[in-house]
């Protein structure tokens, strides 16, 4: 069997390298191992320190509270009580973990069930969470797949408790990185930084522009030469924005001659087949939903996902990668978009 594990810390660094430092200004610099990833902080301006000390701060605050495998999080204490107790057994979890329950509900349902927070037994099944890849025979997958669902997690907002049906399992890993970024940008504007980046395995954010007044510049990954540091699909241009990619690509493994990968369809139980390798997610408001909608959309496949994104629903932008060669940039980034010469793909932009 073939392993392939391209670590967050890796993806960040292929996601981030072409960006441009604060150049004269006084640069300020993190980085920290948190929820798996190796995060990288800067900041230009304001009071740098005080606000790269309060996120890191706030980085390991957010892993004790939404760790799937760290021992006493309130997600690990939310899934024993279901394993131990069973169905009805409520957890105190807070107000921040209820609500965050509550969005991945959401979106989940405007995504027609592309993501789903409870598919956590199945990951665990395939090996992804433990990296001890195998191949779950259909009959397991079926036995998992009915504890799968929104309609099996319960929460009490005004308690602040939840509760899973016996058999459900939650991983908030969809949309915790995301929910990061949003805690780290509120904590950038606190101290007055108006320049500079974050970069939490694969979710990027661009805070105003360099020094210099030009955007911030973030590569998107070429997903057939993940062993080339410099091999991107193209570049954006950002200011402001958040910007966050998901690809089958990021972790697999090869059993049979069969490429498995860590993004799974919800409906089947197995890796999504739906023609995407890529799905990078720009939005100017939140980390969370970018990071929400680079999953789901990347189950969806391109048709579902340029229908749901010109639905309006939500304001965001993309840039699809297909397995046919082709990249796709929705027209509200076409102008941040930087073709990359001799890659071979096909670029087209959508409207």
């Amino acid at each position: 069997m073939m392993k392939r594990y391209i670590g967050a810390f890796l993806t960040v660094l292929l996601l981030m390298g072409s960006l441009t430092g604060c150049g004269g200004s006084k640069q300020v610099e993190a980085q920290v191992f948190a929820m798996d990833t190796v995060m990288f902080l800067t900041a230009c301006n304001g009071d740098g320190e005080a606000a790269l000390q309060n996120a890191e701060a706030e980085l390991y605050r957010l892993e004790s509270m939404l760790s799937r495998t760290r021992e006493n999080s309130q997600v690990t204490l939310l899934n024993q009580a279901s394993e131990d107790f069973g169905k009805g057994q409520t957890v105190e979890v807070g107000d921040e973990v209820c609500g965050l329950i509550e969005q991945a509900r959401t979106f989940s349902r405007v995504a027609g069930g592309a993501l789903d927070i409870t598919l956590a037994p199945v990951s665990s099944a395939w090996g992804f969470t433990k990296n001890a890849y195998r191949v779950p025979e259909s009959g397991e997958l079926e036995v998992l797949l009915t504890h799968v669902g929104m309609e099996h997690v319960h929460t009490d907002a005004a308690a602040g408790t939840a509760w899973l049906d016996e058999g459900t399992q939650v991983d908030l890993g969809g949309i915790a990185k995301g929910y990061a970024s949003d805690r780290v940008a509120a904590i950038y504007r606190q101290f007055g930084v108006t320049s500079g980046t974050v970069s939490l395995g694969g979710n990027v954010w661009a805070c105003g522009t360099r020094p210099d007044g030009k955007p911030w510049v973030v590569g998107i990954q070429d997903p057939n030469r993940t062993e080339e540091a410099d091999a991107y699909v193209g570049k954006l241009h950002l200011s402001d924005a958040f910007a966050v990619t998901s690809g089958g690509y990021q972790r697999y493994f090869e059993e049979g001659g069969v490429t498995y990968h860590h993004i799974l369809n919800p409906a089947t139980g197995y890796p999504a087949e739906s023609g995407l390798t890529s799905v990078t997610v720009v939005a100017a408001e939140s980390g969370t939903m970018c990071d929400a909608f680079s999953t789901a959309l990347f189950v969806m496949g391109e048709e579902r996902a340029l229908d749901f994104w010109r639905s309006g629903a939500y304001d965001f932008d993309l840039v699809l990668v297909t397995d046919d060669g082709r990249v796709l940039v929705t027209d509200g980034i076409a102008d941040a978009f930087e073709e990359t010469e001799g890659s071979g793909y096909v670029y087209k932009t959508v409207s």
